[in-house]
């Protein structure tokens, strides 16, 4: 199973500078993933529709879908005048279940974690989770041991599990309480040491995206080229192959 997770920041470049959600269908097209993991995916925005004459009528993930993943989902988390955004999940193998499971703590941010169940021809299911968490570690906190009692309370005790997404983890806290809770290994850091770099696309520093994983016999990152993605939004994207 390949797999590629991306912050599309709803379609824009940094600071909302220009609208590249067209470009950015293709280069997702490009690398051939089973599942793709979206966070801050814009489900309507009157302003922008009005603004942009490229904007897409309908949702951005049914636009990124198009063809090629026939099953999607889409789990909405904030709610404003003109719109509203989320996270989505995107499959070529059949969704037999959604659940997007709030996980906000206080303020003005909403923050989901969007469960999906795939069902994998000759292997079955295998839960995917898309993950977007707070901008504060104390909240992150508190999201990632929810996460851990989604994954240990909603899961069976051997099920195949996939958790990708936007962790704000720029402390490097998730690793040793995502093992601990919920027995979740990152793809990256197994490989090479560390997370990978991520934010800003143009010149990565922080550590915020991560795929993590339950219960896989096998899996490695995939090296992503630096352009285009590098001009397409604020996070760079990561991809990888998980064998079960």
């Amino acid at each position: 199973m390949k797999v590629l997770t991306v912050n599309i920041h709803k379609g824009f470049t940094a600071l909302n500078r220009k609208f590249m959600l067209h470009e950015l269908r293709e280069a997702v097209r490009a690398v051939g993933a089973d599942v793709v993991f979206l966070q801050e995916v814009a489900g309507s925005h009157r302003l922008h529709a009005q603004r942009y004459d490229n904007y897409p009528l309908g949702p951005h993930h049914e636009f990124l879908a198009d063809s090629l993943w026939p099953q999607h989902a889409y789990g909405r988390n904030s709610v404003y005048a003109d719109g509203h955004h989320g996270n989505a999940v995107l499959s070529k193998f059949a969704i037999s279940h959604v659940e997007n499971r709030d996980v906000s703590i206080a303020g003005p941010e909403r923050r989901g974690l969007l469960h999906c169940v795939l069902q994998v021809p000759d292997l079955g299911p295998v839960h995917a989770v898309c993950v977007h968490l707070s901008l504060l570690e104390a909240h992150r906190r508190l999201q990632m041991q929810m996460l851990c009692e989604l994954v240990q309370r909603d899961m069976p005790a051997q099920a195949r599990v996939v958790v990708a997404g936007d962790f704000n983890d720029w402390r490097r806290r998730a690793h040793q309480q995502l093992e601990l809770g919920a027995n979740l290994h990152e793809i990256f850091v197994k490989a090479h040491g560390r997370a990978a770099r991520t934010f800003p696309a143009r010149m990565p520093v922080l550590r915020l995206d991560r795929i993590y994983v339950a219960n896989a016999r096998h899996h490695q990152p995939l090296a992503l080229p630096r352009k285009p993605w590098s001009h397409l939004s604020d996070h760079a994207p990561l991809a990888a192959e998980i064998s079960w």
